[in-house]
């Protein structure tokens, strides 16, 4: 059995192909599977360069890199990446790592322990004192609109660190949204299809972890990409 575990990556922190190095040796000694890494370069620039590319060819082994030039948004980057994936587990969560080894390793063990087959992370009490108010905002008050209008168990769909089972892939594959509400929409699939079961799994940031302001940009077709689910029939 393998595990592969999907990264997208635009524009990431200074020294992030050490850290992604790092973190996959860590992560690779503990599980007793083998671990493939699939990087999605979404059209990243800054501190994306050939040296670092480079870097992580030498240092892993199981590595598959993805890119194409233009930023397409988080979620096109971790299709792209699911497509090329081999793992009979497939974890997707951010180059930087925010989230605990045992967190990852909990979403890990519910999937090869058969306890499901889809693990969402759900994020505990704890993560809201590492985000700015305003993302603290959006985020209770999309959990709020999801628990009210779409009546779903699991309202905590955006955590980043989730993890299926290989035949949930064509699933995943079929999301439409390139940006952060296709979390919300593999969920909500995944409820509609009556065939997969989805787990609540509660995971953990690392300390120090900062998280970028909030880009009102993204809002406005995010609530237009919100406004589909809710009222998409099929």
């Amino acid at each position: 059995m393998t595990v592969s575990l999907v990264l997208p990556c635009y524009n990431p922190p200074p020294r992030w192909e050490q850290i992604v190095c790092d973190k996959y040796t860590s992560l690779g000694k503990s599980l007793p599977e083998t671990l493939e890494l699939v990087l999605a370069l979404d059209g990243s620039s800054a501190n994306v360069t050939g040296q670092s590319l480079l870097f992580l060819k030498q240092n892993i082994s199981n590595l598959i890199i993805v890119e194409y030039p233009d930023n397409k948004g988080k979620g096109y980057a971790i299709r792209q990446g699911v497509a090329k994936a081999t793992g009979d587990i497939i974890i997707y969560s951010d180059v930087d790592f925010p989230y605990t080894a045992a967190s990852m390793h909990n979403i890990y063990a519910r999937l090869k322990a058969n306890e499901c087959d889809v693990a969402a992370g759900v994020k505990d009490d704890a993560y809201y004192t590492h985000v700015p108010f305003v993302r603290r905002l959006i985020s209770r008050w999309l959990r709020f609109v999801v628990r009210t209008f779409l009546a779903m168990p699991i309202t905590d769909t955006q955590c980043g660190l989730k993890g299926f089972r290989r035949d949930v892939a064509p699933l995943f594959l079929q999301t439409t949204i390139d940006r952060y509400l296709f979390d919300l929409e593999f969920i909500r699939n995944c409820y509609r299809s009556k065939k997969y079961r989805v787990l609540a799994v509660p995971v953990s940031l690392n300390e120090n972890v900062h998280f970028r302001k909030m880009n009102f940009r993204i809002l406005f077709p995010e609530m237009l990409n919100f406004a589909r689910l809710l009222f998409r029939k099929q």
